[in-house]
């Protein structure tokens, strides 16, 4: 099992979205950046565990941990002039664009802010969330790391 952490800003997705949702369960679509794409078509499977990380908001932190319920499909958003998300250059026939299916595994008992995790620097070794300028909305965890962030809660 490989771990992940998936980013949404909560105005436009947050955890109580998708726990209102039927079987907790959705696409996590959207994603707009090759590299956070090639994790999302390449090496992102069924099974795997991501946290769920709410950006841009006061506060932001992880809420949550969800489980990858599908792999890498082509983002069908990207075909349809009337999604947000359209995006003119994707072919269905060539896809630019992935998502994935994600299943809330449980909300968080409490959200882990940035801040806190930040000061955690020297123990989370290189995590990519506090690595200064990534600004993925895709990005791995190392299993390590995931416990560590786990006993924060």
């Amino acid at each position: 099992m490989n771990y992940w952490l998936l980013k949404s800003e909560p105005e436009a997705f947050g955890i109580e979205h998708l726990q209102a949702l039927p079987g907790q369960t959705t696409h996590w679509d959207g994603v707009r950046n090759y590299q956070a794409r090639n994790l999302l078509r390449d090496q992102i499977k069924r099974g795997d565990r991501a946290f769920f990380y709410h950006s841009n908001t006061a506060m932001p932190g992880i809420v949550g941990l969800v489980e990858i319920a599908r792999e890498g499909y082509p983002d069908y958003t990207a075909f349809d002039p009337a999604d947000e998300h359209y995006d003119p250059k994707s072919d269905p026939g060539r896809p630019s664009w992935y998502m994935v299916d994600v299943k809330l595994v449980r909300p968080l008992k409490r959200t882990i802010p940035l801040t806190e995790l930040k000061a955690h620097a020297a123990a989370l070794g290189d995590f990519a969330l506090i690595r200064r300028g990534n600004r993925l909305s895709v990005m791995p965890v190392s299993a390590a790391q995931w416990e560590y962030v786990l006993g924060l809660e």
